[in-house]
């Protein structure tokens, strides 16, 4: 079992920059691929970006140019440096490990942090 602690979240105005971070309390193999996901209200729960501990990183298209996706392997944290950001930005944000290297499954979730974008 792993918890996993998002912060950094909060209320920005559009073009502007939040830094989220998501702490793991203890490695354990999940942690090999870290993701955020974010929801929207009234919309299903989307992927945002993934890293392996290889340092892999993938993207959403919607985010793509604008978010980048860092780790620190040290500290299991993985951050997720948001700029330019825009009113459909607007959602809570959720770190997730998994899958393995070994490629398993094994989907923890934190419990999410609030990023509001104004325009």
């Amino acid at each position: 079992q792993v918890q996993l602690v998002e912060s950094g979240g909060g209320s920005v105005q559009a073009g502007g920059s939040l830094r989220l971070s998501c702490a793991a309390s203890r490695y354990i193999s999940c942690l090999y691929t870290m993701n955020w996901y974010r929801q929207a209200p009234g919309k299903e729960r989307e992927f945002v970006s993934a890293i392996t501990s290889d340092g892999k990183t993938s993207y959403a298209d919607s985010v793509k140019g604008r978010f980048t996706i860092s780790q620190d392997n040290a500290k299991n944290t993985v951050y997720l440096q948001m700029n330019s950001l825009k009113p459909e930005d607007t959602a809570m944000y959720y770190c997730k490990t998994g899958p393995s290297r070994a490629g398993r499954s094994c989907d923890y979730w934190g419990q999410g942090t609030q990023v509001t974008v104004s325009s």
